[in-house]
């Protein structure tokens, strides 16, 4: 048998077996791909997250029977505000672009004869040709690659309504009581989230869909993770915000927000907190009446609050007992009754909120002159030091100046008073059984009334150790111990 006989079994075989109509077609459809792509994107709406790029042919175009998903080299696409473009080879991200203008594909596997410059690069592009032909007939003629170009809105995502379906538990501290509690709160709002990385949000949502992801399928998830994480948020909020100026901090509740959400949205989706507004907050009314009793409680602890409080009580017992059916007298005798019974009166409450005052205003100059000690001893920090503490005393309550302000002493309930009775509890400052009590009330350990100036009674004992007969420098108040001997002082040590 002949080489021609043989050429030509070998060209009938193939065409036998289609082995040359592919290289027809591969050849054909290579030739319709030369033509270089423009793919762009109109303003993605609201309800659309990702959408497949399209080709760009206008109606006097050529470039109509090009593969579909295939982007030939040196191919353009214009991305717009708002967008991020990603370019899918073979199901892999192989290009990344987020800034508005054009963006040229230079790098595609799929070869074309326009590429680059034309005169320069002839040659290879027409290698590249020949190459790519040959790999399309080893798959029958057809193109055997998968690109696409995926556009994903980037803007702010508006408008999701949400509202607890039940009760979010929501802590309520108030310090200056020392007292805290949890109340069932109810909101409702609107919350905005972006796409913040759009390759996690390609690689772990959407996929390489046909033609574009709607947020309708992934909101009602958001939502439900949403409400899930108000809980820990309000946790974070309760220490900074009331419940009721929950409406007006979006800030903070947004910053909350982002910190429980960032683990479930933005590192495993690529989804971000945009802005969280709630609209309106509402507890239960028993919760409501728990909250003011201790708002009341709060605000009463100033002795002049509570004054003003008593005073408005009384002017109305007043009132009601001069309207009493059993008479004006048995209403004010009962009246009275009352008011011996509770024990304080709002004079009393008046003189304390006055005691307050005076200590405060007393303390104030002695931060001053604590500073200028220290300063005078060259010592600029132990000046600083001396006036901070004075100056924090007379920055605190009454019980806080203790030391500061002599005769100052401590209540059972742990407030320290400079005054007859306790800021805090009402309580009468205690006797001092080393003291003696003057006729105007005060007790005192000098020679005279530290509050009125008279002196102390003759008839106070006045003591000598009976051991060694040394007498103390104040002997109506002396020391435990005899300083002689060490003998303590007793009734064996009061002069006769």
């Amino acid at each position: 048998m002949g080489l021609r006989q043989i050429a030509k079994k070998i060209i009938q075989a193939g065409i036998d077996t289609g082995l040359g109509q592919a290289a027809i077609n591969a050849g054909s459809d290579m030739l319709a791909d030369q033509w270089k792509e423009y793919f762009y994107c109109d303003a993605l709406p609201v309800d659309v997250l990702v959408a497949k790029g399209q080709k760009r042919i206008g109606k006097k175009s050529q470039n109509t029977k090009g593969s579909e998903n295939i982007i030939t080299n040196g191919s353009v696409i214009a991305v717009n505000n708002g967008q991020c473009m990603i370019i899918v080879d073979q199901g892999q991200v192989v290009e990344v672009c987020a800034e508005t203008g054009e963006y040229v594909y230079d790098t595609s596997l799929e070869p074309s004869l326009f590429a680059g410059d034309f005169l320069g690069d002839f040659k290879k592009n027409v290698m590249d040709f020949i190459a790519a032909t040959g790999r399309r007939i080893t798959f029958g003629g057809d193109v055997a690659r998968d690109q696409r170009i995926y556009f994903i809105n980037t803007k702010e995502i508006l408008d999701n309504k949400f509202g607890t379906p039940r009760p979010v538990p929501f802590r309520v501290s108030y310090e200056d009581i020392g007292r805290n509690f949890t109340v069932g709160l109810r909101c409702f709002g609107t919350y905005s989230y972006k796409i913040g990385n759009p390759l996690e949000f390609y690689e772990k949502v959407c996929g390489n869909v046909t033609d574009k992801y709607y947020r309708s399928q992934i909101d009602g998830q958001l939502k439900t993770e949403f409400l899930n994480h108000l809980h820990p948020a309000f946790g974070k909020l309760s220490q900074k915000v009331r419940y009721d100026e929950l409406t007006i901090n979006t800030v903070p509740i947004t910053e909350a927000m982002e910190e429980v959400l960032r683990e479930p949205w933005l590192m495993k989706r690529g989804i971000q907190i945009g802005t969280v507004a709630i609209e309106s907050v509402n507890i239960s009314p028993e919760d409501e009446e728990h909250i003011k009793k201790y708002e009341d409680l709060a605000w009463q602890r100033d002795p002049a609050n509570a004054a003003g409080i008593m005073v408005g009580a009384q002017a109305e017992a007043l009132t009601a007992a001069a309207s009493n059916p059993n008479g004006a007298v048995m209403g004010f005798y009962g009246m009275n009754m009352a008011q011996q019974v509770g024990g304080i009166n709002a004079n009393n409450l008046f003189n304390m909120a006055a005691q307050n005052q005076a200590a405060k205003e007393a303390a104030a100059p002695a931060a001053g002159a604590m500073a200028d000690a220290g300063a005078a001893l060259g010592g600029a920090a132990l000046g600083a030091i001396a006036g901070g503490i004075a100056g924090g005393a007379a920055g605190g309550p009454a019980g806080a100046v203790a030391g500061a302000v002599a005769g100052s002493w401590m209540c059972s309930c742990g407030t320290s008073n400079t005054g007859k009775f306790c800021a805090e509890c009402g309580s009468p400052k205690p006797a001092d059984a080393d003291g003696w009590t003057c006729s105007c009330g005060a007790l005192n350990k000098g020679k005279f009334c530290s509050d009125c100036g008279a002196p102390k009674p003759s008839g106070a004992p006045k003591y000598r150790c009976d051991k060694c007969g040394w007498e103390p420098a104040d002997p109506f108040n002396p020391p435990r111990f005899c300083g002689e001997c060490g003998d303590p002082f007793n009734d064996d040590d009061i002069v006769k």
